[in-house]
């Protein structure tokens, strides 16, 4: 990430004038270290183009993997979370579009993740942030998703592709970098592709049943259940040992996703 470190004490004197100023007693020093972007885009990017099987054709940017994917658009209302999405098994085969105008201020870490991959098809967003500011920041967005060969577009119209969902409900899209491809051909694309009768379940779900052993950080750990020695047999049936996990245990089926290892270890 193209960023610069700002270093700077900041020196609050007392703000009440019956005490006497800058004295040791009433003088708080504060150091503070921020991460200011450099104005220019750190990732590299390209014209895209995202095309809907309605006909219509959105103008946009590209950042992390370039080529052409199709799949179903949905939309996302949260103003964060944006790292749980993108792992989050349930949007295989589907781009989603994130209303919250400005994506990527956090960057990515490695706390977040709901698995050890990106299952989503593509991911559409208003503006890239061009600069991260959070303390568990390992590295920033497009470069996460690079690594991940996940397609992402910024600077499209999300509020008029939003309010064209609601009506009409999900539409099947192309994401394309490809300049050589007309639009006519995408658009077919789209028309072509349904993502009713797709096998999406064996692309994220595991071989065999296996027993979640990585005990929960303390900071996580919370009671479930009727009694102290309560235990939650539970099947873990996604791919890439899905982190958070849990009970229903006021229902038949005893499985949620949170964290419970340290309390119920048998998993």
């Amino acid at each position: 990430m193209a960023t610069k470190a700002l270093s700077f004490t900041l020196s609050l004197n007392d703000l009440f004038s019956s005490k006497p100023p800058h004295t040791a007693s009433n003088l708080s020093v504060f150091s503070v270290r921020c991460s200011a972007g450099n104005g220019e885009r750190p990732w590299k990017n390209s014209d895209a183009r995202l095309v809907l099987e309605d006909g219509s054709i959105w103008k946009a940017k590209s950042f992390g993997a370039s080529g052409t994917q199709v799949g179903e658009v949905v939309f996302n209302t949260s103003l964060t979370g944006y790292q749980e999405i993108l792992t989050d098994p349930s949007y295989a085969g589907q781009f989603v579009l994130m209303t919250n105008p400005q994506i990527g201020n956090t960057g990515v870490n490695f706390d977040d993740e709901e698995s050890a991959q990106c299952f989503l098809s593509g991911l559409v967003i208003r503006s890239l942030s061009i600069s991260t500011s959070n303390w568990r920041c390992v590295k920033d967005l497009g470069d996460y998703l690079t690594e991940r060969n996940v397609m992402g577009i910024y600077d499209v119209d999300t509020r008029a592709i939003t309010r064209r969902l609601r009506e009409d409900g999900s539409l099947i899209g192309v994401l394309s970098t490809d300049n050589s491809k007309t639009d006519e051909e995408l658009i077919h694309m789209s028309k072509s592709w349904d993502i009713v009768g797709v096998d999406l379940i064996s692309g994220v779900s595991c071989k065999s049943p296996y027993e979640w052993i990585d005990r929960t950080k303390e900071g996580w750990e919370f009671s479930t259940g009727e009694g102290p020695r309560d235990t939650f047999h539970l099947l873990t049936i996604l791919e890439s040992s899905i982190i958070y996990l849990g009970a229903l245990h006021r229902m038949a089926v005893k499985s949620l996703l949170c964290h419970l290892h340290g309390q119920h270890p048998k998993l």
